[in-house]
């Protein structure tokens, strides 16, 4: 194949199309607001950290094929416990590697039900959904109101701690106006980006994702994979409560990371991570996140109903998905009538 074949723009839109996703929706949130700045531009990056974090994880298990419904409950859960570290202990360090280990443990429970036990993801993953959130909620109306900031349904950090306002400010602050947690989340993309394109582990994650059987004849372990990828998306849900509180400084068991596995799974889609497995790029991800948030925004600036706003969410995944897999047949079957 020449090279300019390689380099013909069917191509290069087929593998950047979560670019020319995103170009799209933001042309059509320019158009449908009346006064776009860097600071509004710079808030959508802000607002699409979390969803980001979380979808860099949905997108390391929807490329093993599986798919895990209970990062939202898990981003309740983790948020709202690290809430209490912070207030015992006064120290975002120890609140953050709380975080992210308690995540890592979550995960593990999911990774060894499916991974090892082999149960379908969905049920293994419906049911801990259930439970974290539970938990979570269970807690806060039975824990010292001390531990949980004084509140009756919600966590809260104490603003008192020396620490409060350093973390705050991490949450909130700006580099050279950018947003602090919209920069981790680009750090966290570069770096599963380069250990899914540039390691053994990240093209084990495709075998397994794109052919099981072939994955184990080849030496791969398909469980430990799997239970791996689970774990990563636990942490990285550690990672998200902590900016989540850092950001908001509460955490509300009942409404925290409600429907956020939904959002996980579009960001990771419309990112063009595939859901069957072993296709896709972690880049996506991080406009995938950014589109949908955007797309609230356009939801926001025509003046919908806000009642509306997740049915319009559902519509755009479902075409995003139908076009994931149409498109790849049709493409095939103008292949087959050309070579005929």
């Amino acid at each position: 194949m020449s090279k300019q074949n390689r380099l013909s723009p069917s191509r290069v839109l087929a593998q950047y199309h979560y670019i020319v996703v995103f170009l799209i929706v933001f042309a059509v949130y320019a158009a449908a607001s009346s006064s776009l700045t860097w600071n509004g531009m710079m808030n959508i990056f802000r607002h699409s950290a979390v969803i980001g974090i979380l979808g860099l994880g949905m997108g390391l298990i929807c490329l093993t094929g599986e798919i895990d419904l209970s990062v939202g409950s898990m981003l309740a859960l983790l948020s709202g416990f690290s809430v209490v570290v912070f207030n015992l202990t006064d120290s975002i360090t120890v609140t953050l590697l709380f975080a992210v280990v308690c995540g890592a443990l979550l995960g593990l429970l999911n990774g060894f039900l499916v991974g090892v036990a082999e149960m379908p993801a969905f049920i293994v993953t419906l049911a801990t959904m259930l439970i974290y959130r539970s938990i979570a909620q269970y807690a806060c109306q039975n824990l010292d109101k001390e531990l949980i900031g004084g509140g009756s349904s919600v966590y809260r950090m104490i603003a008192d701690h020396q620490s409060y306002q350093s973390f705050y400010q991490l949450g909130n602050g700006r580099l050279l106006t950018i947003p602090v947690v919209g920069l981790i989340l680009t750090v966290m993309t570069l770096v599963l980006v380069y250990v899914t394109t540039s390691t053994k582990y990240g093209k084990k994650l495709y075998a397994v994702g794109s052919n099981q059987k072939a994955a184990r004849l080849a030496g791969i372990s398909v469980s430990k994979i799997k239970l791996s990828a689970f774990v990563l998306t636990g942490m990285l849900a550690g990672l998200g409560a902590f900016l989540w509180i850092a950001m908001n400084a509460s955490a509300d068991p009942a409404t925290t990371g409600n429907s956020y596995e939904m959002y996980a799974i579009a960001a990771a889609v419309l990112g063009g991570i595939s859901m069957s497995g072993g296709r896709g790029r972690c880049l996506g991800v991080l406009f995938g996140a950014m589109s949908y948030t955007v797309i609230d925004k356009i939801i926001v600036a025509l003046k919908m109903d806000s009642l509306i706003n997740d049915a319009i969410k559902g519509v755009i995944l479902l075409l995003v998905i139908f076009i994931q897999v149409a498109g790849p047949r049709m493409r095939s079957r103008l292949h087959g009538k050309k070579s005929a």
